[in-house]
């Protein structure tokens, strides 16, 4: 018996052969890595995420199989979204504060 989407799921000794462990994660925390197989799902009402870097991203962690699934219409938008978004960090007034902080600026 193992879990599945939160209910038990009880396989016989002769389905275990149907039964892959596997792991999910974020694109941003894959960068840097990569693994046999990708799947990337693609949805319109991910909007904000569609952007053509995140999917680069995504399909360039892929060694030997990447798969896209969803909307067609959300790759095009993912494609042509070459806009980064700005980040709000705020960083140089950080480093600016810690500049004041130790004595030193730059």
């Amino acid at each position: 018996m193992m879990g599945f989407d939160g209910r038990a799921a009880t396989y016989d000794v002769a389905e275990l052969d149907e039964v892959a462990l596997a792991y999910a994660t974020s694109m941003h925390k894959s960068q840097g890595s990569q693994y046999p197989a990708v799947v990337i799902p693609l949805a319109t009402q991910h909007y904000p995420m569609l952007a053509r870097n995140l999917l680069s991203t995504g399909v360039t962690r892929g060694k030997q199989l990447v798969v896209l699934i969803g909307q067609p219409r959300a790759c095009a938008l993912a494609i042509r979204n070459v806009r980064a978004m700005r980040r709000l960090t705020h960083l140089a007034a950080r480093l600016w504060l810690g500049g004041q902080a130790t004595g030193t600026r730059g």
